[in-house]
């Protein structure tokens, strides 16, 4: 087997993820996810202090984490939320690419880079279940795929964490989230998923996850609708995150 992945890689070199470029020999899969040295050195960690529930970066380095203002005025549904890295750069690029161009080959790249996220963070996270943000059928049928689902089945996989992608459902084909305001997002997400099958989702402990947080409305509301089901413990979990309050 060793020998063939070498002959494969003879006739077809691996090529970076995002910039396109060949991957030297110490750039390659396991070490690098398929992305380059310089692409892997533009993504941008979360770094402490960060709020304790919703896991929103504070502007100072120093201190320890605490809870930020949103959070301290009205506690989110869901226990706690975390993403790897901020929304720039080659990631913020290779995320777009990826939902909005197709290019699902990415996956791979990106499911690993949340996983390994995931794995050193999530304590016991067998004792889970992940749960997918849902599209609408008719956001589906014109994307054909959803991008959340394919990060979920990544992170089931590298987990050895069972997926629900039927339980959690959005009931309305909202507008997308994308160029509306904040209030505007709230509003569009309210009431809009439902649960179909509660008992599989009462006194669960569910991994909620999503491509990018933006202002968590979305993974809110999913989370109020888990939490009236009977969800005991919610954690969310995106790969990314933009700096939007």
């Amino acid at each position: 087997m060793k020998f063939l992945s070498q002959l494969i890689d003879i006739v077809y070199p691996p090529r970076c993820h995002i910039c396109s470029r060949f991957l030297s020999a110490d750039e390659r899969p396991p070490s690098s996810y398929y992305l380059c040295n310089n692409c892997l050195a533009g993504l941008t960690p979360i770094t402490h202090p960060i709020c304790t529930i919703c896991g929103h970066p504070f502007l100072t380095s120093i201190g320890q984490d605490h809870l930020c203002e949103n959070c301290l005025r009205k506690k989110p549904w869901y226990d706690f939320l975390r993403s790897p890295y901020l929304y720039s750069g080659p990631l913020m690029e290779s995320i777009q690419r990826f939902k909005y161009n197709s290019e699902t080959h990415l996956i791979s790249s990106l499911g690993e880079l949340l996983s390994n996220f995931a794995r050193e963070w999530i304590p016991n996270p067998k004792d889970f279940l992940i749960i997918p943000v849902p599209l609408h059928k008719c956001r589906l049928r014109d994307r054909g795929f959803n991008q959340s689902l394919l990060l979920a089945r990544v992170l089931s996989s590298d987990l050895g964490t069972p997926l629900d992608y039927l339980s959690l459902i959005r009931k309305r084909n909202t507008r997308a989230q994308t160029g509306l305001k904040k209030e505007e997002r709230k509003k569009n997400v309210k009431d809009a998923f439902s649960i179909i099958y509660p008992l599989i989702i009462k006194n669960k402990k569910i991994i909620l996850v999503d491509d990018v947080f933006t202002t968590g409305y979305t993974l809110n509301e999913c989370s109020r609708t888990l939490k009236k089901s009977g969800a005991t413990t919610i954690i969310c979990l995106t790969l990314a995150r933009t700096l939007v309050d």
